[in-house]
């Protein structure tokens, strides 16, 4: 898996486990989810944000650069 694939698991799982918080815990759980979304919306202008940093200092690939779909239909590489 890739940074992006990651980034957004870790993102989704946090947004579901935060709302589960503020259901049976507290209400004050959904700042933690406006964190989390404005987090994902700022790096969808600026490429970065905190976790991407923290997953890229572990090692986890990037990205190839593209959609297998996409590499396909441009057809074979040339030399």
């Amino acid at each position: 898996m890739t940074v992006e694939r990651y980034l957004r698991g870790i993102g989704g799982f946090f947004v579901l486990l935060s709302v589960a918080l503020a259901y049976f815990h507290s209400l004050y759980w959904l700042f933690f989810t406006a964190f989390v979304g404005l987090n994902l919306f700022q790096s969808a202008f600026t490429n970065w944000c905190p976790m991407m940093a923290i997953l890229r200092t572990l090692g986890v690939p990037e990205s190839a650069g593209g959609c297998a779909i996409g590499k396909a239909a441009a057809g074979p590489e040339k030399k």
